[in-house]
């Protein structure tokens, strides 16, 4: 499991910046509008923390933060691995990272 404290956690480190992948914010929001996350009325966007464990340049284990949405944290999960994949700095120790999505949509 990653430290309790994630703000010491270094920002995980890209040998080649990611293209955004599309998909997030429309299943944010769709998953909002169901009523499956506690999101306040008016509020349209979330930021998704995640905390993941590098070993040799791969990604091999990510924990997002609670939100109270566990459909959303689950599909950032996926999502982060996807974008990390063959494009993490090979020269980052082995350990934990955080990185941050940040999903915004209109109704």
């Amino acid at each position: 499991m990653p430290p309790a404290d994630w703000t010491g956690l270094p920002a995980l480190r890209y040998d080649t910046r990611p293209e955004t992948v599309a998909g997030l914010d429309e299943f944010v929001r769709g998953e909002v509008a169901a009523g499956r996350c506690a999101v306040p009325r008016g509020v349209r966007s979330l930021r998704i923390d995640l905390a993941l464990l590098v070993a040799a340049a791969k990604v091999v284990r990510v924990v997002p933060r609670a939100i109270d949405c566990a459909t959303v944290e689950q599909f950032a999960a996926g999502f982060m691995t996807r974008i990390a994949r063959d494009r993490l700095d090979p020269t980052s120790p082995d350990g934990w990272y955080r990185a941050t999505l940040d999903a915004a949509w209109r109704d």
